[in-house]
């Protein structure tokens, strides 16, 4: 059996001492970015982990994070990504905890976790309840990416590229736009559909209206079914990828053609978007990233460290087929 690398080994690996290598994996202050990034590089050539059983036992510090993300709903799996990938670049093992959809569950299941003492940080992306926990209990911290009834909020409802897009179709010479919004109940779709009206009023454009049920292809074929014959040329402006396919679909059965008669924009650069025909213009969310940057402000306040800056590019518009200058 191969052997299992050693503290000793990444030391010589990284030319400093074993005790250094010690304090980097256990947050001591004191050392340099350099030294800690270069520790850092030499484990992850070794296939480093430390031995978590004997750090709590030295230092009464468990190694261990726990990450609460509300599976149940959008797919969190890139923000766990980023989460997880600091974390085990810290040195730190992480454990993700799902949560109950009923919310009186929700908040024993977060109270337990939070009491346990078996973490020295929880992060979560929905909001914590308030709890008894010791002073000397783990350090909590919320990023808020989701509210109370498990909708996106936080980073990723930044509406800025909803103005962006109304403004570049502006210049092409769209004057026409319509707003197919999602449910009023998501923070992310009320942003949205403010930023299209601000644009619209503050561009002198003509709205057709705002059209807001879900987040389905369904309602957004319903509303280009709705638009009068003499709508083109138009300019959609969609919540989301899925309801952009259905406003693709329903606008081509009534012979208009993409993006001559009708531009479209989506949200959420979902991956099949880019082989659509024509291909959608959309909105990436960087989530791998957001998830790391939260995880990164977690382990600074575990640590007593300085808290990491928020990165900036989050969202980022993916300009594509769907959208061109009118005739």
């Amino acid at each position: 059996m191969e052997k299992r690398p050693t503290s000793h080994d990444v030391a010589h690996l990284a030319g400093v001492s074993q005790s250094t290598v010690s304090f980097v994996f256990t947050g001591r202050p004191g050392i340099s970015e350099a030294t800690r990034e270069r520790v850092l590089r030499a484990a992850s050539e070794l296939n480093y982990r430390p031995n978590l059983a004997a750090r709590s036992m030295r230092t009464q510090r468990t190694g261990r994070l726990a990450v609460v993300v509300p599976i149940a709903t959008m797919n969190p799996l890139t923000l766990l990504s980023g989460a997880i990938s600091a974390a085990r670049e810290a040195g730190y093992v992480v454990e993700v905890v799902s949560l109950p959809e009923e919310a009186t569950a929700r908040d024993d299941r977060l109270a337990d976790l939070i009491g346990s003492g078996q973490h020295e940080g929880v992060l979560a992306f929905t909001p914590l309840p308030a709890t008894d926990s010791p002073a000397d209990g783990p350090v909590v911290l919320s990023v808020g990416e989701f509210d109370d009834a498990m909708h996106m909020t936080g980073a990723f409802t930044d509406s800025r590229p909803i103005t962006e897009m109304i403004e570049r179709l502006a210049a092409q010479g769209h004057r026409r736009f319509v707003h197919l919004a999602g449910p009023d109940d998501f923070p992310s779709a009320r942003a949205r559909r403010a930023a299209y009206l601000e644009a619209i009023e503050r561009l002198g454009l003509e709205s057709l209206g705002v059209f807001g049920e879900e987040w389905s292809g369904s309602a957004g074929e319903a509303a280009v079914d709705r638009l009068p014959a003499d709508a083109p040329p138009l300019a959609v402006i969609a919540a989301n990828d899925v309801i952009a396919t259905g406003a693709i679909r329903a606008a081509t059965r009534r012979g208009w053609t993409l993006p001559d008669d009708v531009a479209v924009t989506g949200w959420d650069d979902h991956p099949q978007s880019a082989f659509l025909v024509p291909s959608l213009t959309s909105v990436s969310q960087d989530r791998e990233r957001l998830g790391a940057y939260s995880m990164h402000r977690l382990i600074a306040a575990v640590r007593g460290g300085d808290e990491p800056m928020k990165p900036d590019g989050l969202l980022t518009v993916i300009w594509r087929e769907s959208t061109d200058s009118p005739h």
